[in-house]
């Protein structure tokens, strides 16, 4: 299911990873890409940087992604950003981030319209201070019309969104009286953005095994790729390798190969819409 890929190494001998739309290598893309993004800290200590450095270098290999993504078609691409636990570092590095974000949404909004991305968030909005939430109200209504979806996670748990799912399900359904298929259709409505399609891939950077608390009911069936790479360190040969690791794989969600042989390709239970969702859940 998953794959730890060290940098030091290539796909294969001599080998070089040019995803392509309709190349030989690239033959799929995934709908949905996630990435958490780990290092950025250590990326600054180990050049006797601060870490606020290494989170500035991180914001420009956002800006590489988005742009990559664009070009290859990629539809959804939402990024790890600040977890609920990130709240709990030093003060001073939590005012930082949050002036980053802001800095970022302010500069970059021109490109992102350019290119046709629109801007969401999930996570908890409260948790945010009011400039933040400003600023991301403002970036979500000026890009509406793009047709690509950037979701950033903000303040985010993957634990705290089951429960509040939970809770809209208990709410919805006292009795539990329903089918499973219907239990899940009123579950999915208590996630931050219900539209959003489950991730069918997700990279870890920084050497980490392991999801943090992302995304945990939505990464069910998602292919996960994990790089030795700090995010400042991130690049387009390295995303052309998760992303050549991906179309490599064979994805039964449950099936047998004989299954799949016989039937059109099955899609994830959170897939199945064709354009960017509503930003905001």
């Amino acid at each position: 299911m998953f794959r730890r890929e060290s940098t030091r190494r290539n796909i294969g001998a001599g080998q070089r990873v040019k995803p392509t739309v309709n190349g030989n290598v690239m033959h799929k893309l995934p709908q949905h890409l996630a990435v958490i993004m780990d290092g950025n800290g250590r990326w600054a200590q180990r050049r006797g940087l601060p870490r606020s450095e290494g989170h500035a270098r991180g914001v420009d290999v956002v800006r590489s992604l988005l742009t990559r993504c664009r070009a290859l078609g990629i539809p959804y691409v939402t990024v790890y950003a600040l977890s609920r636990e990130n709240l709990k570092r030093p003060p001073q590095e939590v005012r930082f981030l949050f002036d980053l974000f802001i800095r970022f949404l302010k500069s970059e909004l021109p490109e992102l319209e350019r290119q046709g991305i629109r801007l969401g968030m999930i996570g908890d909005r409260n948790a945010l201070p009011l400039p933040v939430r400003t600023a991301l109200d403002y970036g979500i209504k000026k890009t509406s019309g793009g047709d690509m979806l950037f979701t950033l996670a903000l303040a985010y748990s993957g634990r705290e969104e089951i429960m509040r799912a939970a809770r809209t399900l208990a709410a919805s359904l006292p009795n539990g009286d329903t089918s499973p298929e219907e239990q899940e259709a009123v579950f999915r409505r208590g996630l931050y953005n219900p539209e959003l399609p489950d991730p069918d891939l997700i990279i870890r950077t920084g050497g980490e095994l392991r999801l943090s608390n992302f995304l945990l009911f939505q990464s069910a069936y998602a292919e996960l790729y994990f790089s030795d790479r700090l995010w400042p360190d991130f690049d387009d040969a390295e995303l052309n390798r998760a992303l050549a690791h991906y179309a490599g794989r064979t994805r039964r969600f449950g099936l047998t190969e004989e299954q799949l042989a016989a039937a059109p390709a099955p899609s994830s239970p959170g897939h199945g819409h064709n354009t960017p969702p509503d930003a905001t859940g």
